[in-house]
């Protein structure tokens, strides 16, 4: 008896640890799964800068899938085609930011490849782009429309994939690399360590449960002759500058934009230079107030240029502020819907 006890006593040990080792195994897993980048960001293919936006944070506080939206007549007959209401299906989205050769050719100085989750009808909208694709491939398994769009003078092409039922793939580029490259990457989409480059070296530096963030070559959109350009003003940042942006909800909505710079020295003067740019806008807010008062945006907009600190944290200049919801809603609102 004391033999056959001491039998069952080690088997049960050894099922006993099995049992926590692969409770251990499945924690780790659901940790790693949490903290790994969202996988619209992970589908995206190498690129210059990176844009996410989780949107259902910002339906839920601002409902701006009930304002009334002027849809010009295409975008309304792409929604009555397909049945796909942007701000009401689309869940998230991402894009990747292209760096173009020549800024002056058909996409300008930035090309864009994007990942949509929602709720769409894959059978409609699949009707739809085969309606006005001017071309058709399959790739791994997956059928690419493309469509140009554009003026009759300067067209680019646009693709157009379906990954799921609930997942949409797109590229301008002038190439099919980076569509290829999403259908790729779905296929590994479910490893948490699957993603681009810049999304590897960058996305620890996110903070937790941001609703958006950006990482990469920022400046790309607002690019002019090398150099950062807001408004018509020029800043002294090349346009390779590394930024790392992020919006959370903790009670409001918290800004946080960080500079990575070469050295502590850079950092010092990115930091005087963003002191200087607030100062400006808040002698550019004050002025606009006096000459078109609008109470309830004016006080939104002065608590959010209150709130907002620039710092040096090393080879980082960091600015930080917090964005009133009643902003939020005015400017999801219409114009016509903004009361003086």
């Amino acid at each position: 008896m004391s033999l056959m006890y001491r039998r069952m006593h080690k088997r049960t040990r050894y099922s006993l640890l099995l049992v926590l080792g692969l409770i251990a195994a499945l924690v780790f897993a659901l940790v790693l799964r949490k903290t790994a980048p969202p996988e619209a960001a992970r589908l995206l293919p190498e690129s210059d800068a990176i844009v996410y936006a989780n949107l259902k944070p910002l339906r839920a506080a601002t409902h701006f899938d009930r304002s009334p939206v002027n849809r010009s007549p295409e975008y309304q007959q792409f929604i009555d085609a397909t049945g796909i209401v942007p701000e009401r299906d689309l869940d998230s989205v991402a894009f990747a930011l292209h760096r173009m050769d020549d800024p002056k050719g058909p996409n300008g100085p930035v090309g864009y490849s994007e990942v949509f989750e929602g709720r769409f009808d894959g059978n409609r909208l699949a009707r739809y782009l085969a309606s006005i694709a001017t071309a058709k491939e399959t790739y791994a398994g997956h059928d690419i429309f493309t469509i140009r769009v554009g003026d009759d003078k300067l067209t680019r092409p646009l693709r157009i994939a379906q990954l799921g039922y609930d997942t949409i793939a797109a590229s301008n580029m002038p190439t099919a690399e980076q569509i290829h490259s999403i259908l790729d990457r779905h296929g590994a989409s479910a490893s948490p360590f699957s993603g681009s480059s810049l999304l590897s070296a960058r996305y620890r530096d996110v903070p937790a449960f941001s609703s958006a963030w950006a990482i990469g070559h920022i400046g790309l959109p607002f690019s002019e002759r090398g150099s950062i350009s807001i408004f018509g003003l020029q800043l002294s940042l090349p346009e390779d500058t590394t930024f790392v942006a992020s919006l959370r909800y903790l009670g409001t909505l918290h800004l946080r934009i960080e500079q990575i710079a070469p050295n502590d020295a850079d950092a010092a003067h990115a930091t005087e230079t963003l002191i200087s740019l607030l100062s400006l806008m808040k002698s550019v807010q004050l002025a606009q107030a006096q000459m078109q008062p609008h109470p309830a945006t004016d006080t939104a907009f002065r608590e959010l240029t209150d709130s907002t600190k620039v710092e040096q944290h090393k080879d980082r200049a960091v600015l930080t502020a917090n964005i009133p919801l009643e902003l939020v809603k005015q400017l999801a609102a219409p114009a016509t819907d903004l009361q003086p």
